[in-house]
């Protein structure tokens, strides 16, 4: 018999474990290189980052149940270098919301998604779109905490089927021998983490 519990993280704790995984990749983003491409072929690192910006932002609204707007992308990036520290106040926020009371309970959004759910949307692109970012400046991105990934690996499997329809995952892309975890979640996006 086991007697380790398994142990469960709030929303916001894994959304904590990811913000503080991002800050060092966010911080690091050169300006020459806010033009070059990334991961995801619609997006440069500009746009890629003002995406961020707007995902931080609209997710703390569903986080107490207010609708949001994901219409038209805000300009994130400015010419003052403090772009930097405001998605860091942002992605605070962020994990604030989701780690009040009731956050995770019920549903939220337009589409009545369980929250959990909905906040673990947050969380892969927190997650997923760092490494993206960090791909694309040629930064390191030291992987994902065990909870994230355990977290993610749930909502992907929900998410992908509709995902891979809206163009937002693209097909899996094979494993690697030997990849981690982190790896494969991101395979099954449609990422290639091997660099092959």
């Amino acid at each position: 018999m086991d007697t380790n519990p398994v142990e469960t993280y709030g929303i916001g704790e894994v959304l904590d474990m990811a913000r503080k995984r991002a800050v060092p990749v966010l911080r690091g983003i050169p300006d020459a290189a806010l033009s070059a491409p990334t991961p995801c072929a619609e997006y440069d690192v500009k746009a890629l980052v003002n995406h961020l910006f707007q995902v931080i932002v609209q997710f703390q609204r569903l986080a107490v149940k207010e609708a949001s707007d994901f219409g038209q992308t805000p300009e994130g990036i400015t010419e003052s270098p403090q772009w930097r520290e405001r998605l860091m106040d942002e992605a605070d926020r962020l994990v604030e919301a989701w780690s009040t009371p009731g956050a995770e309970e019920g549903t939220t959004g337009a589409m009545n998604m369980p929250a959990r759910l909905v906040g673990s949307m947050a969380l892969l692109d927190l997650t997923v779109h760092v490494w993206d970012l960090a791909r694309a400046t040629g930064q390191d991105y030291p992987g994902a905490d065990e909870a994230v990934v355990a977290e993610l690996s749930g909502a992907v499997d929900e998410l992908a089927p509709t995902a891979r329809t809206m163009g937002v995952f693209g097909e899996p892309v094979p494993e690697a021998e030997g990849a981690s975890v982190f790896e494969r979640l991101l395979a099954r996006t449609g990422r290639d983490p091997y660099g092959r």
